[in-house]
Parts: structure tokens; C-alpha cells; sequence
């Protein structure tokens, strides 16, 4: 198994890493510009005694894009990707949000995972040569929430990556592909933080109905399921891991 993992090196797209290296996945981990970041997860999935390759890629190109699948088809035969790459990229009403920052959000949450999406299919559909797979689309509970007040725009694409989940699983079913989804809720990374709010986990964890945020491994713990042979009766559905909320 090869797959790919799109924001693979830092938070959840790290801890799916480590989950699907201990299943038998040899890994291609895209990333943005934390080498540091990209190195440390690649050393420690390496333990797991699987292949890891590190691609440095801007996902919100079609450069970036071409360069991430080709190395993968290089390495061999792909069968999976966890379309995990993702930012809020600020937080704040919609309009205080610049149009760049809207631009930019839509663009690397849905736009890039809808080209992403596109590029695995098309290496992994039976009806091109390939030999099926599954893909993952990394979603939120912001999609379905709203999150007003805080990020509209990184809500609403969510919410196209979670009609990307249904349609593409009905599009692609009889090339052997399953496509599913898991929307996590608030958890432990460096997200909120990146955006400008290093204090939310401690705001908004409370407010959990299970009384705290989530860890990232316990995403990759869904993620890994839903990437095994136990869910392969299961396509074009989005599994919420958000605490209740």
C-alpha cells in the first residue's frame, strides 16, 4: 500500500502518518514549508520500518500539485490519500476578513483538495490502470457549525469538501475507489494557534460535550479505519470525531 497524506508532517497529518505506517502503508508525506517538521516525522514514522518520501509542495498550485502525484507515481503503485492539508488562516467575523485571506482559504481547503482528489482517482481508478483505493477527505465540524464569528469562509469549505465526499464516492464507485471523509472537531494542534488565537483549545474545550479537546491520534485512529478492509462497505459518508459537538 502507498499512500499519500497531504499536510502529512505536522499535527494530524503526523499522527496519521505513524497509524498507517504501523498498518503496512508506505507513505509519500506532502508539506508547505516546516522542514524541520517534515524531517522529525519522517525519522520517527521510518521506525515503523516502512518507506517515507518527503515532497515539498504549494497545493494552491497546479505545479505543486503535478509535483506531489508524479513523485508518489514514481515510487510505485498509489492506492490511497488523506486529503489532510488545511488552514483557517486568521479568525474573525467575515467581514473583517480581507478578500485575500477568503481567497486563500477556499483555495487551499477546497480547491486544492478537489485537484488533489482529481490527481489520486486518476492513479488509482481501475478504468486507468490502477488498482483502487481509498480517499480521505480531512473535513471540520466547522462544516456543518458555521463557525461564526471565527471563520465563515474556512466553514463553508468544509462544507464543499464534505459534498466532494458524497459525489466523488458515487462517481468513482466502480473504479474500485472508496471515498470518505472524517470531520474532526476542536483538537490539540497548532491550528488555532497558526491563526492568531494560541488560547481556543483552553476556551472552547470546555464547551466539548465530552469536556475536552481531541488529540490527533485519536483522528488517525478513525482515519486508519476507514482506510482499512474493515470499512470497505463504507463510502461516501463523513465520520464525526468531534466530541459530541
Amino acid at each position: 500500500m502507498l499512500t499519500v497524506i497531504t499536510g502529512g508532517t505536522r499535527g494530524i497529518g503526523a499522527a496519521t502518518a505513524h497509524r498507517l505506517a504501523r498498518d503496512g502503508h508506505d507513505l509519500v508525506l506532502g508539506y508547505a514549508s516546516d522542514d524541520d517538521a517534515a524531517e522529525s516525522t519522517a525519522r520517527a514514522v521510518r521506525e515503523h520500518g516502512r518507506d517515507v518520501n518527503l515532497v515539498q509542495a504549494d497545493l494552491t498550485t497546479d505545479a505543486g500539485v503535478d509535483l506531489l502525484f508524479g513523485r508518489a507515481a514514481e515510487l510505485g503503485t498509489v492506492t490511497g490519500l488523506v486529503n489532510n492539508a488545511g488552514a483557517t488562516l486568521g479568525i474573525g467575523p467575515l467581514a473583517e476578513a480581507s478578500p485575500d485571506v477568503v481567497r486563500r482559504t477556499v483555495d487551499l481547503n477546497l480547491t486544492a483538495a478537489i485537484l488533489c482528489a482529481r490527481a489520486a482517482v486518476r492513479l488509482m481508478s481501475t478504468g486507468r490502470g490502477g488498482s483502487g483505493g481509498v480517499v480521505v477527505n480531512v473535513s471540520s465540524g466547522a462544516a456543518t457549525l458555521g463557525a461564526p464569528h471565527e471563520y465563515v469562509q474556512y466553514a463553508a469549505a468544509k462544507a464543499g469538501l464534505d459534498a466532494l465526499t458524497t459525489g466523488l464516492a458515487i462517481e468513482v464507485a466502480g473504479e474500485s475507489i472508496r471515498v470518505v471523509g472524517v470531520a474532526p472537531g476542536i483538537v490539540r494542534t497548532t491550528i488555532h494557534a497558526d491563526a492568531g488565537e494560541p488560547g481556543r483549545l483552553d476556551r472552547v474545550g470546555p464547551l466539548v460535550p465530552l469536556g475536552r479537546v481531541g488529540e490527533p491520534a485519536e483522528v488517525a485512529d478513525a482515519i486508519g479505519w476507514l482506510m482499512s478492509d474493515q470499512a470497505s462497505y463504507v463510502t461516501g459518508t463523513t465520520l464525526r470525531v468531534a466530541g459530541g459537538r
